[in-house]
Order: structure tokens, then C-alpha cells, then sequence
């Protein structure tokens, strides 16, 4: 896998060495990210995704020493290094080096990796709903892009897979649907829209917000509410938005066949168009 990776005021084109089992971000994991895209001579919302990670790192009392801007200006110089049609993810990434539970803000580092990461293949996926469940601001800092996060993903992940599932929709405190494991997910009815309203329990995925303003711009319906797995489980379309993989379908709810469909096809249209009118790298 080809990776550029800047720290330290240079490029590497081999991931350079970041951490001693010292560092705050491996034993306390102070570690916050953001990912974007680069594909088919587009970067989408990449400006957002570099003023994500900025916040983030605020959020974790880290202090970051680039604004966002630099960030995106380093990000376009990794972009660079590749062929123009390269498929590639972009991860800034902020830490704590030092620090007993809280971080030592004057710790902070700072690494931005691009690196080969193709698309996924638009085959769709299965989804069933989790046992495990998304915290609320008040159990964890689900305000921050945070690597915390992640591993009650994966055992959302890991749980689905055993049941012969791809990717797993967790609930919140409260039983309405969250999001995905990795994704944020929309079902459609009657020819509307319906995704979970952002309450503390996920982030308001940048893609996820594109999604909604296309789609409302093209005069479709879109509802942000407290939706019930029920209503995924009965829908006529269910799909997903994300940066790794955009617009997604999903193929199999629980035990029920689905069929991409017309809502799903739209927002991936709307998007692609987006990508290649507004997010083009040169």
C-alpha cells in the first residue's frame, strides 16, 4: 500500500515512527482523526473534514499547532504525489504524547497520512441490529472523531459477522437507531427520506450533511428524526452514507431480501455529481 505521510515538517514515503509505549495516545488514548477522499480527480469536502479534525482535537484539550487550512494545503500535497486517478483516503491525526489521565496539551503531535485505499465495490451489504449500543455525550465524547470510539465498533462488527452479517446498526440509550458501525444510515418510504437526527450519540457525518442538502435541493423529502429499528426493518430502501464508502446500498435487513433502490440511486447520483462540480482537485 503506497502512503505519504508528513510529521515532522517532512514527507515520508515509509510511515514513520510515532509512539513510545509512554505516549498518552497508546495507554490513554488521547488520539483524534478525521478521513477524507481523493478519487476520480475529486476531494470532496476535504476543507470540512481538516475544520473536523481541528475541533476534535479541541475537544480532547489537545493543542493543535495547525489550522485547518494548513492541514488542507498539506492534504493537496499528499493528494499530489499520486497518479490523478488514484483512489485514496486522507488522515490527519492529532495525539497527546504526555499526561496522567488528561492530556499534557503541550504534548500534542501532530502526523498526516495519504495513502491507496480503493472504493469499495457497489455491491451492496447485509445489516442486522446490534446488541451494543452508541453512548451519549454524557458517557463519552462523541462530539470528537475520536479513535476511543472505535473499538465498540468493531465489537459491533465483529458480533454482526458471527451472525453472518457485514455491518451492524446500533441503537442509542434511548432504543432509537443511531447509526452503523461505520456509517450513517437512511432508510426511504413512499419516496422519502428518513435518517436519525443527530443527538449526541454520533457525529453528523460530513457526507451524511451533504446527502440531506442535495437531496432537499432536488425537492425530495428528507425527515431527521427518532427512528425505531422497526421502521429500517420495513422500509422499501435502506442505504448508508459515510467517507469511505459514500452511498452505499443494503442488500439484506435481518432476514429480508432488499433491491437498490430509487432514493438510494439518486443520493449516489447527486453526490458524484457534487464531487466532480465542486470538489475537483485541479
Amino acid at each position: 500500500m503506497a502512503t505519504w505521510t508528513w510529521m515532522n515538517g517532512d514527507w515520508h514515503d515509509t510511515p514513520p515512527m510515532v509512539a513510545s509505549p509512554m505516549t498518552h495516545a497508546m495507554w490513554l488514548g488521547s488520539c483524534v482523526f478525521d478521513g477524507a477522499r481523493a478519487f476520480e480527480g475529486t476531494a470532496p469536502d476535504l476543507d470540512q473534514h481538516c475544520d473536523r479534525v481541528v475541533a476534535s482535537a479541541k475537544t480532547f484539550g489537545l493543542k493543535p499547532m495547525h489550522d485547518a487550512r494548513e492541514i488542507e494545503a498539506l492534504a493537496r500535497e499528499g493528494i499530489a504525489k499520486f497518479a490523478g486517478d488514484a483512489e485514496l483516503y486522507i488522515r490527519p491525526m492529532y495525539w497527546a504524547d504526555e499526561g496522567f489521565v488528561d492530556v499534557d496539551p503541550d504534548t500534542t503531535r501532530f502526523a498526516l497520512s495519504v495513502y491507496d485505499a480503493p472504493m469499495p465495490p457497489v455491491a451492496g451489504f447485509s445489516v442486522t441490529c446490534s446488541p451494543f449500543r452508541r453512548p451519549s455525550l454524557e458517557y463519552a465524547p462523541t462530539d470528537a472523531k475520536a479513535a476511543c470510539h472505535y473499538p465498540n465498533s468493531a465489537r459491533a462488527m465483529r458480533e454482526a459477522r458471527a451472525r453472518g452479517f457485514d455491518n451492524a446498526a446500533m441503537l442509542d440509550p434511548l432504543s432509537n437507531v443511531s447509526e452503523l458501525a461505520t456509517a450513517n444510515i437512511w432508510y426511504a418510504r413512499d419516496g422519502e427520506v428518513f435518517t436519525p437526527v443527530p443527538n449526541g450519540t454520533f457525529l453528523n457525518g460530513i457526507t451524511r450533511q451533504r446527502i440531506v442538502n442535495l437531496l432537499r435541493e432536488d425537492g425530495i423529502k428528507v425527515h431527521e428524526g427518532s427512528l425505531k429499528w422497526h421502521d429500517f426493518e420495513t422500509a422499501d430502501e435502506v442505504f448508508s452514507t459515510g467517507n469511505w464508502a459514500k452511498v452505499s446500498p443494503v442488500i439484506r435487513i435481518e432476514d429480508r431480501d432488499l433491491q437498490p433502490g430509487p432514493m438510494y440511486a439518486r443520493a449516489r447520483e447527486l453526490y458524484w455529481a457534487y464531487a466532480h462540480s465542486a470538489g475537483k482537485l485541479a
